[in-house]
């Protein structure tokens, strides 16, 4: 297993989609489990979209440890949202976009469908602060990112401050 780097903010790879996985091999396990590996060494992680990391071609595949004790990782490969239900305005925040958290509007329920790590479907339904992680992680896999949510104002806002931070970042540390 590899620690993969995260891509960051503004990087342009941030906004590719992933592509889908037609066969669970060898090879997109081999992903899965370097996903899993930078996770585990990233701070403050709940989950990871394959998009989000520097592979020369990410897949549709999330990995989500975001559970009440942590105690239900799971991987997701083709995710997609098969039903919506209610509306809430949670904070958001983002392992690629630093410095910045802000209110998005997702929503309340989600029944996703989805392939395991060995290509078994499955479907699970959240709510709540879950069911945002498997919202702003399926975003990733489209290209998008928390951020594009925001309202002109708001995403101007969100720049600045992520401009201000890598000015600080390369300030600090001779970058």
């Amino acid at each position: 297993m590899s620690k993969i780097d995260i891509v960051q903010y503004p990087d342009p790879r941030l906004a590719r989609k992933g592509e889908i996985v037609t066969e669970v091999n060898d090879d997109v396990r081999q992903m899965i489990d370097d996903m899993w590996e930078t996770h585990k060494h990233s701070e403050n992680c709940a989950a990871l979209a394959c998009t989000q990391l520097a592979f020369d071609t990410p897949r549709a595949i999330t990995v989500i440890h975001y559970t009440p004790n942590e105690d239900n990782p799971l991987t997701l490969v083709n995710p997609e949202i098969i039903e919506r239900k209610g509306s809430m305005k949670v904070m958001e925040g983002c392992m690629s976009v630093p410095a910045v958290w802000d209110k998005v509007e997702r929503a309340e329920y989600v029944k996703v469908r989805a392939l395991d790590r060995d290509g078994k479907p499955f479907e699970i339904e959240a709510e709540g602060e879950l069911a945002k992680c498997f919202q702003h992680e399926i975003d990733h896999l489209h290209g998008l990112l928390f951020i594009d949510h925001l309202s002109k104002l708001r995403r101007s806002r969100a720049e600045k401050k992520i401009a201000k931070y890598w000015r600080w970042m390369k300030a600090n540390n001779g970058d």
